[in-house]
């Protein structure tokens, strides 16, 4: 389900460089790898209301590269600075709770940002951004924001109650394995499919089974193992759900399903899956994508 890796930045004044401008990295078009480009451009103001953090690590996420690929779903234009999860210091601020020297982690906005977090500085709401925990480094809290605050808002749409039974597609990933542990520690009872490198990891963390796509067809595991159709399915794409109705492995779902992105793909073989993009307020610095489904495979949502 997408999984997070960080970037290490040194901050602009621990270097000998001018104190107007700073490194980033940057695409000027869409396209591969190959247009990301290390360049100094402007350094950012922070304005009312904003921080300016220096950047100590920046989250990678499946997103970055989606966007760099082609961002105009999210009303991108080149120049842009890509990156949203951070992690790193405040180095100016007017806002009255937070002070020079914080140490703090957050996300930029997953649309229109142009400035993001691959920099030696970004420019922040206040709102945004959550005090760093002291028992984790910036390398570890950068790979937070996007997949835990992806999964919590699943899980939140899904209310799901202690007992039920959530399918959760790609458990080793990123969001995958945030999901299964947020889940878990509400009682519900978690069947995760992944690879089975990661089905150790994946038990320790709350999962009540694993499923090895490889081995076995997830669906008629998930049946197996709970002993009836499950209540919820958490998927990173719809196609992982699409690919067994078209095998006639479908679930009948009791509850809901939800999906963090939606493709041409998708789009394509399940084309009565209607959903629903929601882009959540600053003060929560969340993001997801509802999938409200007028058919899902036999089942209807509740």
């Amino acid at each position: 389900m997408g999984t997070a890796t960080t970037l290490v930045c040194t901050p602009m004044g621990e270097m000998a460089a001018a104190a107007a401008d700073m490194r980033a990295v940057v695409y000027e078009r869409f396209g591969g790898p190959e247009v990301l480009e290390v360049q100094r451009v402007p350094k950012p103001e922070a304005g009312a209301g904003e921080l300016l953090i220096a950047v100590h690590a920046a989250g990678v996420n499946p997103v970055d590269a989606q966007n760099r690929a082609d961002g105009a779903w999210a009303e991108l234009e080149p120049p842009v600075i890509p990156g949203y999860d951070f992690s790193g210091v405040i180095e100016v601020t007017d806002a009255g709770e937070w002070a020079e020297g914080d140490a703090v982690f957050g996300a930029l906005p997953i649309r229109v940002t142009r400035r993001g977090s691959y920099a030696e500085y970004c420019v922040v709401d206040a709102r945004r951004v959550a005090r760093k925990p002291e028992g984790l480094a910036h390398v570890e809290a950068a790979a937070v924001p996007t997949a835990a605050c992806t999964a919590h808002e699943a899980l939140r749409r899904l209310e799901l109650e202690p007992g039920e039974w959530l399918l959760i597609h790609g458990g080793g990933g990123g969001v995958g394995t945030f999901a299964v542990q947020l889940a878990a520690s509400r009682g519900v009872r978690v069947l995760a499919s992944a690879s089975s490198a990661h089905h150790e990891l994946l038990a320790e963390l709350g999962a009540e089974a694993c499923i090895d796509y490889a081995a076995e067809d997830v669906c008629a595991g998930a049946r197996r193992i709970a002993g009836r159709d499950v209540d919820a399915i958490a998927a990173h794409l719809l196609h992982h759900v699409a690919e067994n109705a078209e095998r006639g492995h479908g679930l009948e779902l009791v509850g809901s399903l939800c999906a963090a992105g939606k493709t041409e793909q998708d789009e394509q073989r399940q084309p009565d899956l209607h959903y629903e993009a929601i882009l959540h307020g600053t003060n929560s610095f969340r993001w997801g994508i509802r999938l409200q489904a007028s058919r899902c495979l036999r089942g209807t949502r509740r």
